[in-house]
């Protein structure tokens, strides 16, 4: 950035600010006046009492920092770097000057603070504003197949030409600059290349490197894929009273997938369990049961530190049938709330066997509710027939089957070994919270139902 545009900022700044001034000063003759020569900076020091004798020579975007000096009722516009801040007379002294660094990223950076005064002299003072390093949030989907466009959301990336955004796999692959088609301060468009290894993603700017919460094709803690065998040799599935397709088409993201759907479902998104409900109870038809084909869910995935994992799985709905009403209802369950069959297993547990009452009793089973449609205008949602990635932490599953808030009723892995699907909405005597949708008629397209650590 050149000086004189630096200069053209803060001439800019003293008109507006001199204009405020003098319309004060001519209704209250006691109020504040601009002052003439120069100010001297002596240091800069938080605004808390407490530390009133910290001296600070840097301070992050949006913090308020405290000016100490002498005639500082000469400053008339302040930049940091190539940003303007607001200056705001009631915290303005000859000696000091209380200010909030601006929150907008500079195209330049100078590590200055400048100083205007009324006599369009410019002082300038050494000061480093703190820009955070990248945030990775999420990715658009995590199972992308190579040629595919996809989409990292997060902020602050910042792209320069003497430093560019670097996206990493892993600690040696950087994705190829022309793979990126675009970059803005809260997303990088890119589309996969055939090499990229299965790895954890970061993004490198010029104020550091910051890791995603997760991985490309991501298979730990994978509870369906509906192609692999588990530890049993069974390839986890339907395993209740209702058999959702499992298919493989040309829409797959690999191999089979679940398909929830298929049939009309009303505004009020109606029970209809045989085609919108997915059930994986655990366990076989023996006694004492010993999960010896379908194990319970825990067996299949850590969930010790469930409190820090979240329920991540890849959704693909085509626009022709678009998702309008209901909220997808997911919870796990305990072999005491249901399973596959009555009786003793073999850990001196007594299963509950298979019914459709445990998630519905109320305050019983907390649970995720998952309805993007209702923040649409239309309250339509579809992803264009394009597979996504759905993220829910396991500390969001604190709902109740009509909707209302209640205590998370997981307090250890044994609550988590069972697992399902109901897109309904729910309600006790008739009443519930959960929005009315628009009638619609479905196809929502599951794959992957993995749970993985937040970090």
């Amino acid at each position: 950035m050149k000086t004189k545009n630096i200069f053209k900022g803060l001439s800019l700044a003293l008109v507006a600010f001199a204009a405020l001034a003098t319309t004060s000063c001519k209704d209250e003759p006691d109020a504040y006046q601009i002052q003439g020569g120069k100010p001297t900076i002596s240091f800069i020091r938080p605004v808390s009492a407490s530390s009133r004798d910290s001296i600070i020579t840097a301070a992050s975007m949006q913090s308020t920092i405290c000016i100490v000096g002498e005639n500082l009722r000469s400053v008339t516009g302040l930049l940091f770097n190539d940003q303007q801040a607001v200056l705001n007379t009631s915290y303005i002294t000859d000696n000091t000057l209380i200010v909030t660094v601006p929150n907008e990223i500079p195209g330049k950076v100078t590590d200055k603070i400048y100083f205007a005064t009324r006599d369009k002299d410019t002082v300038s003072y050494d000061f480093h504003v703190v820009i955070p390093g990248p945030v990775v949030s999420s990715m658009s989907n995590e199972w992308a197949e190579a040629g595919e466009e996809v989409t990292i959301v997060g902020d602050y990336f910042l792209d320069y030409a003497d430093f560019p955004v670097t996206v990493n796999f892993g600690d040696n692959y950087t994705l190829p600059r022309s793979a990126i088609s675009s970059i803005s301060k809260t997303k990088i468009v890119f589309t996969m290349p055939a090499d990229a290894p299965e790895e954890k993603i970061s993004v490198t700017s010029i104020y550091g490197t910051t890791a995603g919460g997760f991985k490309y094709k991501d298979t730990r803690g994978m509870l369906f894929d509906f192609d692999t065998p588990c530890s049993t040799g069974t390839v986890l599935g339907n395993n209740g009273w209702h058999n959702r397709d499992i298919l493989s088409d040309d829409t797959s993201l690999k191999g089979n997938y679940l398909l929830l759907g298929g049939a009309a479902m009303g505004d009020d998104g109606g029970w209809n369990d045989g085609n919108f409900s997915f059930e994986y109870w655990c366990g076989d038809w023996e006694e004492p049961q010993a999960y010896s084909q379908h194990p319970r869910i825990f067996d299949v995935a850590d969930f010790t530190d469930f409190a820090n994992k979240s329920l991540k799985f890849e959704l693909n709905i085509p626009e022709s049938n678009a998702w309008s009403a209901a909220p997808m209802q997911i919870y796990f369950g305990s072999v005491e709330q249901v399973s596959l069959s009555a009786g003793p297993d073999i850990y001196g547990h007594t299963c509950a066997g298979a019914n459709n009452t445990f998630f519905h009793e109320q305050g019983k089973l907390s649970r995720a509710l998952y309805m993007p449609w209702k923040d649409n205008d239309n309250l339509l949602f579809h992803t264009g027939g394009k597979w996504i990635t759905v993220t829910i932490p396991i500390s969001d599953f604190i709902y109740d089957w009509d909707g209302n808030k209640i205590t998370s009723t997981y307090l250890s892995e044994a609550d988590f070994a069972n697992f399902n699907i109901f897109v309904v909405k729910g309600g006790y005597n008739d009443k519930s919270v959960l929005p009315t949708g628009v009638a619609c008629n479905p196809l929502i397209k599951i794959d992957n139902i993995r749970v993985v650590p937040n970090k």
